[in-house]
């Protein structure tokens, strides 16, 4: 059975809704975050499938330009830095620290595994208060390939030197969650407010609301350490 945790992190494990008041105030409408953010996923998939690699900071600074002239909106230097700046102090959600007491209580080894680059995943972990939990913080940006590319996860693997199927993903994102189960891997999936799996791609065998159910089903089925 998979041993090793490998933990997306933002949505999973970091809350974005922070970034709500900065696009309210900005935008009229604190949801061109969640257009923001889709603009970010597909283009980092464009990126990932073309073979035109661009750090997830640059792809993320390109959404946000795209979604403002998509609204009609000029982003002053302020703006800009108002989202991209606090992409670094997103909070925890409020369930993510105990979940990873209880699996580190449980003996299971951690990672985090992120499509930003590896200092904005250290500097988010840092300030969330999360780094001490995580034997290694793994980026992308070592393969040049986005998550769900299957490489991103078997560079995971050989980094914590395990093969892929002693890896389970956490993730609150269907397509994560469909990356990992393909390239060989387990899966948790965390069905947040708003994230639903993908019919057209095989279940995980947990599931739960947050990271708490998600951690009690993996500590259920999974042996002891």
């Amino acid at each position: 059975m998979p041993r090793v945790l490998v933990f997306d992190v933002i949505e999973t494990m970091l809350d974005l809704r922070a970034l709500d008041p900065h696009f309210a105030a900005i935008f009229g409408d604190p949801a061109a975050r969640q257009e923001w953010f889709q603009q970010m996923l597909q283009s980092a998939l464009v990126a990932t499938v073309t073979s035109r690699y661009a750090d997830f900071g640059a792809i993320g600074a390109a959404a946000l330009e795209m979604t403002a002239q998509r609204r009609g909106i000029t982003l002053s230097a302020a703006q800009r830095q108002q989202v991209l700046g606090t992409i670094r102090q997103l909070p925890a959600h409020p369930d993510t620290q105990p979940a990873l007491d209880r699996l580190r209580s449980a003996g299971f080894r951690m990672a985090a595994l992120t499509n930003s680059t590896a200092q904005v995943a250290q500097a988010q972990l840092a300030q969330a208060g999360l780094t001490e939990y995580f034997e290694q913080i793994l980026s992308v940006d070592a393969v040049q390939r986005f998550k769900p590319a299957p490489e991103a996860y078997r560079m995971a693997a050989e980094r914590l030197q395990v093969a892929v199927g002693e890896i389970r993903l956490v993730a609150a994102h269907a397509w994560d969650i469909a990356g990992a189960l393909r390239a060989g891997c387990a899966a948790a999936f965390v069905a947040r407010p708003g994230k639903v799996l993908d019919p057209l791609v095989e279940p995980p065998d947990v599931v739960g609301a947050d990271l708490a159910e998600v951690a009690a089903q993996i500590v259920a089925i999974e042996p002891g350490a």
